[in-house]
Order: C-alpha cells, then structure tokens, then sequence
C-alpha cells in the first residue's frame, strides 16, 4: 500500500503534519512513502508549470492512501491546501482512498471536516472510508485522541486499499 501524507498548514513542520503522519502511519502500519508539506514549497505551489509540484501531485494522486490535513481557518482547510488541491483533475486526480484531517482550537469546528473537505476529496475522485477527523489542537499529540476513530476506520481502510489498483 502507498501512502502519502498532504499537509496544507502554512506553517513548515507544525501540529498538523505530526498528527497526520501519525493517523497515515496508524492505518497503513507503517510510516508513509511520502510526506508533502506545502509550506516547504513556497511560491512553487502557485506555479502551475513547477515540475516539482507536478510531480507531488501525480504521487499523490496514484497513492492507495492519502491523508490530507490542514488546520481549520474560518471553519475550513486553508487557502495553501485549496490551490495545491485546485492541481488535481476532477473525478480522478486522486485514484485511492483519502481522509479528511482538520486540526482545530475548538470543538465549534467538529464538523469542517466533513462538511468542507470531504467533499473536495471525492470530488477529485477518492474514496472517504468513514468519517473525516477533526482534532482539537490542544489533543493532537496525544495518542488516545485518535483510537476510537482508528478503530472505526482501520477496517475500511486495510481491507479496500490493495484493491483499488
């Protein structure tokens, strides 16, 4: 299985990556193969002729699992996420499965992954087994803040992600 870890948030190496790096290594059962974080990219990701990004964005789209992750600005993912997002062909940029990850202050926001990103995702044509995680930013760290949405999203996810090709 193929896995790769999208991070939208504007800060290199932030809470954000931690958590998804270690939702996309839980559910794969081992680290991903490759780890995008958007800040790192700079004004590349603005440039739609970027090799580079070119490159990312085709990885992305061939992996089996895709974790995509942003903090929650104004109730949804940030604008660094939608325009690396924007890259992607519609109904089948991303080929595998992929989970909505929002990292958040307050509870206000429970939803924004399932109301904001889950649809941009299966729109790029991925599948979403279970519910999109939204996490509190004060709990990301700890690990127990993830076991119960693990434990309903494992089985959907090991099972599907060898089939997809």
């Amino acid at each position: 299985m193929t896995t790769v870890v999208i991070v939208g948030n504007p800060k290199p190496a932030s809470r954000t990556l931690a958590a998804a790096t270690y939702v996309a290594t839980q559910l794969a059962g081992a680290p991903p193969d490759l780890v995008i974080d958007l800040a790192t990219l700079g004004p590349a990701v603005l440039d739609w002729s970027d090799a580079t990004v070119d490159a990312l964005v085709r990885q992305a789209g061939e992996a089996d699992l895709v974790v995509v992750a942003s903090p929650t600005y104004k109730g949804t993912y940030t604008g660094l996420l939608k325009v690396f997002l924007d890259r992607f062909a519609g109904g089948t940029g991303l080929r595998g499965q992929a989970i909505p990850l929002l990292l958040g202050a307050g509870p206000e926001h429970a939803l924004a992954a399932e109301l904001t990103l889950r649809p941009v995702l299966t729109e790029l044509g991925a599948s979403v087994p279970g519910r999109g995680l939204f996490v509190l930013d004060s709990e990301a760290g700890e690990p127990a803040t993830y076991e119960v949405w693990l434990h309903a999203t494992q089985p959907f996810v090991r099972p599907i992600a060898g089939v997809i090709r």
